[in-house]
Order: C-alpha cells, then sequence, then structure tokens
C-alpha cells in the first residue's frame, strides 16, 4: 500500500519547497540490513538479523517503510511471545533525516494492523524515560503509560567496544 509523507526542510522558513514522496510498508528482509545502517551499530543489526529468522517462523513481525526506490527509512518490530494478549511493538527507527515528516506514524499504524490481523486487540511498547520525543508521539497516538520497568541491552560505540547500555523505560498500551 502506497501512502503519502511530507518533509520540509524548515517549516519556519516559508521560502522552503513541500516535498510530498510516496512511501510504501512491507516486511524487513535480510538484503534490507546494508541500507539499514542509519538504525544502529553493526551490533544492532547482527540483532536485526537474528529478529528476521524469528520472523520466518511467525514470532514475530519486522516492517520496513520504504521509498519508491525500495529503501528502508524505518523500520521496526512486533514481538507476539512477549505477551499473549498484545503485540509488543520494539526496535522501532526513523531515519534521522527523515524525523517528525510522519513516518513513525506510519509505522505504528502499520504494526498496530498486523496486530489486529493476528485477531489481538492491544498493542504495547516501552519508551525510555530520556526519550520524550519518542513518548509524545505514542500518546499522541493513543497509547497510555501503565508501568516502568528497566531495560538493558548492548551497544557498540564509536571505538567499536560493546557496552551494555542500562535504561529505565515507561510502560505503555493502547487498545487496538
Amino acid at each position: 500500500m502506497l501512502h503519502g509523507v511530507t518533509t520540509q526542510d524548515d517549516p519556519t522558513d516559508a521560502g522552503d519547497a513541500t516535498v510530498v514522496m510516496p512511501v510504501s510498508v512491507r516486511d524487513l528482509l535480510p538484503r534490507d540490513l546494508p541500507a539499514c545502517t542509519w538504525s544502529g551499530s553493526p551490533v544492532h543489526l547482527r540483532g536485526v538479523e537474528r529478529e528476521l529468522a524469528r520472523a520466518a517462523a511467525g514470532e514475530v513481525d519486522y516492517l520496513a517503510v520504504c521509498t519508491p526506490a525500495d529503501l528502508p527509512v524505518a523500520i521496526g518490530g512486533i514481538d507476539y511471545r512477549v505477551s499473549a494478549a498484545a503485540g509488543t511493538l520494539w526496535q522501532l527507527a526513523v531515519l534521522p533525516a527523515l524525523q517528525s515528516c510522519g513516518l513513525g506514524t506510519l509505522l505504528v499504524g502499520a504494526a498496530e494492523q498486523r496486530i489486529r490481523e493476528r485477531g489481538l486487540h492491544r498493542a504495547e511498547l516501552a519508551v525510555e524515560e530520556d526519550n520524550p520525543r519518542a513518548r509524545a508521539l505514542y500518546e499522541r497516538l493513543g497509547y497510555v503509560a501503565y508501568g516502568r520497568a528497566p531495560d538493558a541491552w548492548d551497544e557498540e560505540g564509536p571505538d567499536g567496544a560493546v557496552r551494555r547500555h542500562e535504561t529505565m523505560c515507561v510502560l505503555m498500551r493502547k487498545g487496538v
């Protein structure tokens, strides 16, 4: 399905042109990973590759919002094993240069549709407490906070060293 996303270099500058770019949503494929380096380090992409194996087994869906050239500009997963009654959204990312253009909203909407197609009626996610921009998006889309929980994952630094990132997340959910 094609969707349109509007971009504008600087919305405060009336002289800038507005561009409407058609995008589509499809499953993320292993062949897409080299084009997704913007979403995280090599450690992160190896994790995404493992999740694509789980997608093949039906445990998760992993989506990509793509340009007309079929390049992913937003990606994210839905895990159906975290909660029997909900799809859990995770690893949502938008190409930094295209943030605030509606791609995250489109990605979350497509994920919610996949959850409904599985016969589930709730979407859940966790957002880092120090990421107010993402939390504001989820709240705008109808997600409500219901708790907090610690989370951790490996991150690769600019020097190539892998470190454990530990954080506190706000747990959010929405009926779909």
